[in-house]
């Protein structure tokens, strides 16, 4: 077989037919205009240097083209703008060398690699979801759906925004270095109580009229009604996110409604990760409670971003339902039987799982642990992806320094430099009364 060689470069003046062309055939299924004007248009401001003389926005347009042996195969074209943003506008590989070479994802690399250089925070791009092949090429991606707009550019043509957050390493690593558990709440801990009150009157107040003890002992009260599954009771439920110090960093009320829904209320953190790690396993504990989830909130623009990134989806925009200032938004999330059980992991264990490295993941025995079963398939959740993995077997201990004895310290951090290190490891996240609920290993095959 001969060699390919596979460059990327920008375009010059004579790629201008190719490009003019190219854009006409494949853009004109889903987009109403003159896509030669457009062609047109781009490749001229392109060509004289990057400068936009008409795009209010935009800073700079740049195109670059994939060779295949010499030959022209695809084309991608960025738009620098104003707001530390990049948008891909358009991708396109030539029909014939679709699916061969990897030619998008190669592209998609160069523009993401370029906006990065250029200190982008953000590349986003429009796509029609009629072509099914760019969509679910965008969303294998790492890209988030942002919303949708029917008949947009072309009547009858529904217009999807997806967007891909450029974080930096300090974004990513904060999620790594605080561990968080989310586990039902305890009305006997006083300690615990007394926690969640403080944390819901400090971060309600300013969204949510009415937020003081009278109010927070009614919730207390449902909790403790939970046991009647009566929905004309209005029972609730309690879930709180917790640091490895056993501090309250989050807390979710939860309240079955008739016909099955689940109101989702309150929904508060400290901060993103305990949102996030609040935002991943609370789906999976209400299943047994209903058939979907929503959620009154007003959330900032990271929040927004964990919504759509794990598949909620905007209902409805309320001004001055709960505050007379302030629009609250409600959010959805359809559950079910089906739904599968989420795992979140570290982002370095995430990459060593896929990689083939790690294959035993060690937790403790909570409830939700315990009730992990072999042959079920769970999704591996990161703060920036997914993974499926299977459950191959399952084996329990008493003790850290138990299952170290038995098992392969390298399959469980396979980047540590000894058992010692790994044991460190797990008594640095797991107080001493965590550790007496037992010690679960997973053992992974990917999906």
């Amino acid at each position: 077989m001969s060699e390919v060689n596979v460059l990327i470069r920008e375009a010059c003046e004579d790629d201008f037919s190719w490009v003019e062309n190219l854009m006409q055939y494949a853009l004109e299924a889903y987009y109403g205009g003159d896509h030669r004007a457009h062609a047109r248009r781009i490749f001229e401001a392109h060509i004289n240097g990057g400068l936009d003389r008409l795009g209010f926005f935009s800073f700079e347009q740049c195109m670059f083209i994939a060779e295949v042996n010499g030959e022209r195969a695809g084309m991608i074209h960025v738009v620098g703008k104003r707001q530390s943003t990049y948008k891909i506008s358009p991708l396109i590989v030539a029909n014939e060398f679709q699916g061969r070479y990897g030619l998008g994802s190669r592209l998609l690399a160069h523009a993401e690699e370029y906006a990065r250089k250029n200190q982008s925070r953000q590349l986003y791009c429009t796509v029609a979801k009629q072509n099914i092949s760019a969509f679910q090429f965008f969303l294998r991606k790492d890209f988030i759906i942002a919303g949708s707009s029917e008949s947009h550019y072309k009547i009858g043509v529904t217009e999807t925004m997806l967007y891909k957050p450029l974080y930096g390493t300090s974004n990513l690593l904060s999620f790594d270095q605080l561990h968080v558990s989310v586990l039902p709440f305890d009305e006997t801990n006083e300690s615990m109580k007394e926690q969640v009150r403080k944390l819901l009157l400090e971060k309600l107040y300013d969204s949510f009229e009415g937020i003081n003890d009278d109010w927070i002992r009614a919730l207390f009260e449902g909790y403790s009604r939970r046991l009647t599954f009566d929905i004309n009771t209005k029972y609730k439920l309690i879930y709180v996110a917790t640091d490895s110090t056993g501090r309250i960093i989050g807390v979710v009320g939860a309240t079955p409604k008739k016909g099955n829904p689940i109101k989702v209320m309150p929904f508060i953190s400290a901060n993103q990760v305990a949102f996030e790690a609040l935002l991943i396993d609370i789906p999976h504990q209400l299943v047994p409670y209903g058939h979907k989830l929503y959620v009154h909130i007003n959330p900032i623009a990271e929040e927004v971003m964990s919504l759509q990134r794990l598949g909620w989806k905007l209902d409805a925009a309320l001004p001055a339902a709960y505050h007379p200032n302030v629009v609250t938004q409600q959010w959805s999330l359809d559950i079910g039987e089906i739904t599968m059980r989420t795992m979140r992991i570290k982002k370095r264990f995430y990459d060593l799982i896929k990689s083939g490295r790690k294959t035993l993941e060690v937790r403790v025995g909570y409830d939700t642990i315990n009730r992990i079963h072999v042959g079920e398939r769970i999704s591996l959740v990161t703060h920036n992806g997914n993974s499926k993995v299977k459950v191959a077997n399952i084996r329990r201990y008493k003790t850290f320094e138990e299952m170290l004895n038995i098992e392969q310290w390298e399959l469980i951090a396979p980047d540590s430099k000894s058992k010692d290190e790994v044991l460190s490891l797990f008594k640095q996240i797991y107080p001493v009364h965590k550790e007496r609920l037992g010690v679960v290993v997973f053992e992974f095959s990917l999906v």
